[in-house]
Formats: C-alpha cells, structure tokens, sequence
C-alpha cells in the first residue's frame, strides 16, 4: 500500500515535473543526460508500439539498440517502425537470451503475452538488467512474489506498465481523495467495456514459417498450434493468458485500490461466464467482481462483448465517500457531492477509447520518463514491481474465485488464500520441463 506520506513524497521528489510533464528535452538539463541508455524491446506486436513511441518521446535520454520478437514478420515490420521514427537502425533478434547477454543493453521493456512476463523480467535482472514490464506482471500470485524477491535480490528497478499512476490529472485527484475532497472514501467501482469478436473454433495447422513456436511457448507446457491464438487470441487461453481482469481490469483496480489507500483484501468473490459466443475462448466475456476489506469495499465489472457504457465512458473508475464521489478516467476527472451534483471538473481535451489496443498517450510518455528518471537520477518509480503486483495478484485471486464458484478468504498482508486447499494450488502454475522461472 502506498501511504499519504509516501504519495507526498513521491510528488517531492527533486523536480516533480520532470516524470510528470517530462519531455525528453528536460533530461538535457541533468549531469550526464548526454549518456543516452540503451533500449531493449521485446514482444513487438500491438503495445510494444506505444513503447516506441514513448522511447521516441525521452529520445534525448535514450536509444533504442535492440528489437526482439520471435516472429520474423513482425520483427520485420517493428525494425522498420524504429528507423522510421527514431532515425537509426537497432538490432534484430529471435532470442530474448541473446539480447540479454548483450553488455551494449542497460533497460528491456516486455510486451509479450503474458506467460512471459515474470520469466522473461526475472532473466532481465539477472543479467544486469533494468526492466519495464507490461501488466499483468506475471501469470500467476507465485511468479508475482517470485518477481518482487528477484528484485529485491539482484537490485535493478523493475516499473509495471500500469501508466495512469504516472498521469498528472490522476495523480492530482488521487492527492486530493487523501486530503479528505470527498470525506472518508470508503466503495471504489470500476468498469470495462469492449465488442471482442468470437475467436472461433481453432484448427490444427502448420506453424507459420515466420514464428518459432517452441520460443514463443517459452515456459508454458507444449500445445500443438492452432490457427486462432497468436497474435492476440492467447489472452483468452488459460495456459497463455489471464483474462480481461488481468488484461485491462489491472488498470481501473489499481488506481481505486490507490484512492482508497488499500492493499490485499480480506475476501474476493467473482460471477461472471462465457455468454457472448460459444468458442474456444477459455475465460469469461462478463465477469462482476468485488474485493472486501475491513471498513470498505472495491468492484470491477468487465464486458469483454458488450460495448454498453457507465457514465457515458468505456472504462474508468468512481471513488465513493462520506461526501461526495470522484470519477476519474484516462481523459479526467469529475467530483459531485453526496446528492450526486457535479461541484468541479477536469478533462485533458483528448479522448482514449477501449478499441484502441496499442495506447499511444501521455501517460505512457510520463511512465517512461518516470523509469528512466529512476534508472539515471534515483527518482521513486510511480508502479514499482511491489505495487504494481497487488491488483495483478487481486485479479488474479478473482480469476481463481471465479474458476472454484466460491469466495475466497485471504491473508490481507500477502493475499494468499486461506483454508482452501483447492483454490490454494492455482496460486502458482505447471511449467515447460527446464523453463520454470528461478532466482
């Protein structure tokens, strides 16, 4: 949890300003700002675009160096998109381990599916690495914890790809919740909501000649291939993915979880199925899930398949307290008093939309800044590993509460789950013999 004291703090350290309105020519104004980092990006289809675009953004601080994926088309493509927007060529490569052995490498940032991320994160640091890794930061709760002791243990930062804890207006709001704006904020609600399209029944077929499909499973036990998971449909396979709680509820449930001021609850339930489509799909396109504490309460409300609105906005969240309520989103913030009359507002006069899958904005601009910030000058990161895991182990706990069809009763100083010994063993996950992730 992240305290009032600590949250002030965060916004005093040296020049705020600098991960939050950072542009890339205020690090020339740093000693040594000229010694650009180098650049590592891995997983380079769909929001490793927003990577780029956010290393373009801090170019004076920065180089890109090597590109990374094991497709060779879309590996193609990237090294392309990084000649044309940063001016200069970087390295290609198949295997992640070959970049990593690389002395030329000081950061990587991990956009791949998500059964990679602590793996892949944990090899970073272990080779010297600092790391910015995309949410969910791992698979399961056990390679959560696994990241944050690998962290702790080879001390190189690792920032979690959750950006709105960078974005200026939230973090304003944020500050004025816990200066008492709407009283005691005690129920947080927060929403999602898309038009995916079925994904069809898949067929076995032969491996594209582009992709390594042995690289690419990494350490997630052998599957033969089918012609509907890669590039994007792993999401919604169990052995690959985490669901869209973990794929975009991880945004909206941290910043509430930050508002309230909580960590790990004391119970999770979940309700929610496959109603949309009949197909492979492997999780739920509609899930209702809420997290209690001691004296307040969070939900999240995921629509995978239903573009229906809350409060005219496809994904955001409301503080709720004993006197007034805060909406807050990616493009501002709203606050009412107690009868639900609007009393002040704020928008960024830019609209996000929940089709847009890459995510270019200034959020992930400020995120980046803020890490590199940390890397070079020893500023405090906004989504450090040890905070950003809470709500990816929070919707993790939901995933499994909604897999058991019960409650699930936790320990509030770690999450894991108390007396139930069956949900208790999806805490961590079946490994590719020689693949599981160690520190």
């Amino acid at each position: 949890m992240v305290t009032r004291r600590e949250f002030l703090d965060t916004l005093a350290v040296g020049a705020a300003g600098l991960a939050i309105n950072a542009t890339a020519k205020s690090y020339a104004q740093i000693p040594g700002a000229n010694e650009r980092l180098h650049f590592a990006v891995i997983g380079l289809n769909g929001r490793a675009y927003a990577h780029l675009s956010s290393l373009k953004a801090n170019s004076d601080a920065v180089r890109i160096t090597h590109v990374c994926d094991v497709e060779s088309n879309i590996l193609e493509k990237f090294a392309g998109g990084v000649q044309k927007e940063m001016g200069y060529s970087a390295a290609t490569e198949k295997d992640f381990r070959k970049v990593l052995a690389s002395k030329d490498v000081d950061a990587i940032t991990i956009a791949t599916p998500d059964h990679w991320h602590t793996p892949m994160a944990i090899a970073g640091l272990q080779a010297g690495k600092h790391v910015y890794v995309e949410k969910p930061c791992s698979h399961n709760p056990a390679e959560g914890a696994l990241l944050i002791e690998a962290q702790k243990k080879y001390n190189k930062l690792v920032q979690m790809g959750t950006q709105q804890r960078s974005s200026a207006h939230t973090i304003e709001i944020v500050n004025k919740i816990h200066d008492g704006l709407i009283g005691r904020a005690y129920y947080a609600k927060c929403w999602y909501s898309n038009t995916r399209k079925s994904i069809g029944t898949g067929k076995p077929a032969p491996v594209p000649a582009t992709l390594d499909w042995d690289l690419w499973q990494g350490p997630a036990p052998r599957r033969p291939y089918k012609d509907n998971v890669q590039p994007y449909n792993w999401h919604w396979f169990r052995i690959w993915g985490t669901g869209e709680a973990l794929n975009n509820g991880t945004h909206e449930v941290d910043v509430c979880r930050w508002a309230l001021g909580v960590d790990y609850p004391n119970r999770v339930s979940s309700s929610g199925g496959r109603y949309q489509f009949k197909d492979d799909w492997q999780f739920y396109d509609t899930l209702v899930t809420n997290f209690e504490y001691d004296d307040k309460m969070l939900s999240w409300e995921g629509k995978s398949c239903q573009g229906m609105k809350l409060y005219n906005r496809d994904r955001g969240s409301t503080i709720m307290g004993t006197t007034g309520t805060v909406l807050v989103d990616r493009d501002g913030y709203e606050v009412y008093d107690l009868g639900g009359k609007k009393t002040s507002e704020y928008r960024t006069g830019k609209a996000t939309s929940s089709a847009d899958l890459v995510g270019r904005d200034s959020m992930t601009d400020a995120h980046f800044a803020n890490f590199i910030a940390g890397i070079r000058t020893g500023e405090k990161l906004h989504a450090p590993i040890e905070v950003g895991n809470v709500a990816v182990t929070m919707l993790q706990l939901s995933n499994i509460a909604w897999e058991v069809h019960r409650e699930l009763k936790l320990n509030p100083q770690d999450g894991r789950i108390l007396e139930d010994a069956e949900a208790m063993k999806m805490w961590g996950r079946e490994y590719e013999k020689g693949w599981a992730p160690h520190i």
